[in-house]
């Protein structure tokens, strides 16, 4: 049971626009992945679960673990999982975090929640990011070797870097002007 692919289910749908019913459908992960179509209802199930994984994200970046867990939990109690063995090929048989519930939003939410919970029991919340760029605000889930990554991507790393160091030169520059304008 590979449980980062859940995990990232989670920062997928707290990531997402969920703007309408197409949005939505670019979150799932193939297109055969879905039995029927979203509903509307599905759409607002989504949107109340993306706000209270954010805040799974927040409290677990910001030191705050026990709020990290009490959010989890709730949501675990929202969304419970009901495993399942599943297979496209004999002998390719394969655990899937499902839920009873008939909607797609609960069997997506049910797959999302526990991915991030065995995440959080694995790793640790401090594992949970969300990404120094202001201009952002994506969550991730950090993998390197020492906790210290600090963005969702490179490109974002890349952009925060240059906008650092255009600031700066632009200090030396003002500062340098300053010092040269006579006092008088």
């Amino acid at each position: 049971m590979d449980f980062d692919a859940y995990a990232r289910m989670a920062v997928d749908l707290v990531n997402a626009p969920l703007d309408d019913l197409n949005a939505l459908k670019g979150l799932y992960p193939d297109p055969e992945w879905m039995c029927e179509d979203p509903t509307e209802r599905d759409l607002q199930t989504f949107r109340k679960a993306q706000k209270k994984l954010r805040d799974v994200f927040s409290f677990g970046s910001s030191g705050r673990e026990r709020e990290a867990v009490n959010e989890l939990n709730m949501l675990l109690e929202t969304h419970p999982v009901h495993p399942r063995i599943s297979g496209h090929q004999s002998g390719n048989w394969h655990i899937h975090v499902t839920s009873r519930g008939s909607m797609i939003s609960a069997e997506y939410l049910a797959g999302a929640v526990w991915g991030l919970s065995v995440w959080l029991c694995e790793y640790g919340s401090a594992r949970f990011g969300v990404c120094a760029d202001e201009r952002c605000g994506n969550v991730y889930l950090d993998t390197s070797s020492n906790n210290c990554r600090r963005f969702c991507s490179e490109r974002c790393a890349t952009r925060s870097h240059v906008a650092a160091h255009r600031a700066r030169k632009k200090a030396a520059v003002e500062d340098t002007a300053t010092n040269l304008t006579p006092v008088g």
